[in-house]
């Protein structure tokens, strides 16, 4: 397989389909960092003309990373349909884009060709997209789950509540629970990122979401957002655990730094269906399990093998695929500059992640986040979130204050979330949102204030009984 082009009378070379996808690739500081990135924009160029006219069959025959010494490709490897690959097989990267930005491809087209696609496929294609490219082609796709509601419909925006505590302060997570719930914020998940990793903890965590959860009968689901064997050790002290909560990432060795491996994984979200059968909850559908990604999480484990971030990036939400998730979303900015060092770069990846996401057939959301040491700004968020919205994203987060203060980085707010609903014409989640209008939190699809003091009365006494 020769990988070589001529441009501006200069030959372009490149290693293999490794180096390919690196060098074809939107700036990242990231891969900048892993000394992988197109050393000048013409070479990035020219990896691109390269990357469109690749047989996608190519993918087929030089995995990036060897089956037999990674469990992730070996997942990617025995999930492939060749059946379904057959149609596809001549086609170059080039013509699937061609054929994803046609009028006539639409997401039921997508589906049935899915199971054909490798995720360095989808990468790959993603590679040769504008951001407005990315857009078009997500807003064609909707992936819908179901747990206690459902998400994932057409004209549907999610939200899911992020009340952490630096203390893990069971009343000041409620409060912030209550704060988003006013604001029409939560249908995707109560999710609370723990600051310790006690099981203890965790399960008080859980209990109490649970008592708000039944005692206003919202129908969402909670999450705390612990390692999975913390949640699992609760699990087995009682606690309630509607969705299951893990990182992942796209090598095993990458996984391996976060302490896991897919059978882990597989042997979690076992015992959380088997404890729901024991539990008096109106199950509306089967998803327990939530997933969260990011660009860079690799190449900070120093486990990235070579390969770029956003082919990484598509690895990892291929492991989450494989365990039927509820939710699933990117941590966009959060790793920090290392690896997204500005605006620009959260935007694309940004992007890219929910594109890349959509197209494998996941409940995709975002997290529209940065750290504080990122050229970036309340601004720069603003900008993806409406990208975002526009695309169809599943569901983004609601931050008290847009202001993380347990795990100090910047994401979006409740008031952040309703004005995109507002904007765009979009709803919370249908069971969510039959809720909201009966509280009175809602008339006609918009904010309203009359059942405040109502809820407000009513949570006021769960918190103190």
């Amino acid at each position: 397989m020769v990988l070589a082009c001529t441009l501006r009378s200069t030959r372009h070379v490149f290693a293999d389909l490794k180096d390919l996808l690196a060098k074809a690739g939107e700036a990242k500081s990231g891969d900048t960092l892993a000394g992988i990135a197109a050393s000048s924009e013409t070479e990035r160029v020219a990896a691109k003309m390269v990357l469109a006219d690749l047989p996608l069959a190519d993918f087929i025959a030089s995995p990036v990373i060897d089956p037999d010494t990674d469990e992730v490709s070996r997942l990617i490897h025995n999930d492939h349909d060749a059946i379904a690959f057959a149609p596809m097989r001549s086609q170059t990267v080039g013509e699937l884009r061609e054929w994803l930005l046609e009028d006539t491809t639409d997401g039921a087209a997508i589906s049935r060709a899915r199971p054909g696609l490798t995720p360095e496929m989808i990468a790959a294609v993603v590679k040769l997209m504008a951001n407005k490219e990315l857009v078009l082609v997500a807003s064609k796709i909707r992936v819908i789950t179901q747990c206690r509601n459902t998400m994932g419909g057409k004209g549907v925006l999610g939200v899911r509540i992020q009340p952490n505590h630096p203390a893990d302060d069971l009343q000041g997570i409620l409060a912030s629970t209550i704060d988003g719930l006013l604001l029409g914020c939560g249908d995707a998940v109560i999710g609370v990122n723990p600051a310790t990793d006690d099981p203890g903890v965790v399960g008080a965590i859980l209990h109490g979401l649970d008592r708000l959860i039944d005692g206003l009968a919202i129908p969402t689901q909670h999450c705390c957002l612990a390692h999975i064997t913390t949640q699992m050790s609760s699990l087995e002290q009682g606690a309630p655990v509607d969705l299951l909560f893990q990182s992942v990432a796209g090598t095993q060795a990458a996984n391996a730094s976060f302490g896991i491996n897919l059978a882990l994984i597989r042997e979690g979200q076992q015992q959380v269906l088997e404890a729901r059968a024991r539990r008096n909850v109106r199950w509306i559908g089967k998803q327990c399990t939530y997933f969260e990604t990011g660009q860079g999480s690799a190449l900070s484990a120093e486990a990235h093998h070579g390969v770029d971030q956003l082919t990484i990036e598509a690895r990892a939400q291929a492991v989450a695929r494989a365990f039927d998730p509820f939710l699933v979303n990117s941590v966009v900015g959060f790793i920090g500059p290392e690896y997204l060092a500005d605006e620009r770069q959260i935007v694309r990846a940004g992007l890219e992640d929910h594109c890349v996401g959509k197209l494998l057939g996941l409940p995709m959301g975002i997290d529209v986040c940065h750290t504080n040491h990122a050229d970036a700004d309340q601004n720069s968020l603003d900008n993806l979130l409406l990208l975002l919205a526009a695309a169809g994203v599943n569901f983004v987060m609601g931050v008290p204050c847009g202001d993380d203060v347990m795990l100090n980085y910047q994401s979006t707010s409740p008031h952040d979330a309703a004005l995109a609903r507002q904007l765009f014409g979009l709803l919370p989640a249908p069971e969510f949102a039959g809720w909201l209008e009966e509280w009175g939190l809602f008339q006609s699809g918009r904010l309203a204030s009359a059942g405040r003091p109502a809820l407000l009365n009513k949570a006021g006494r769960l918190l103190t009984g």
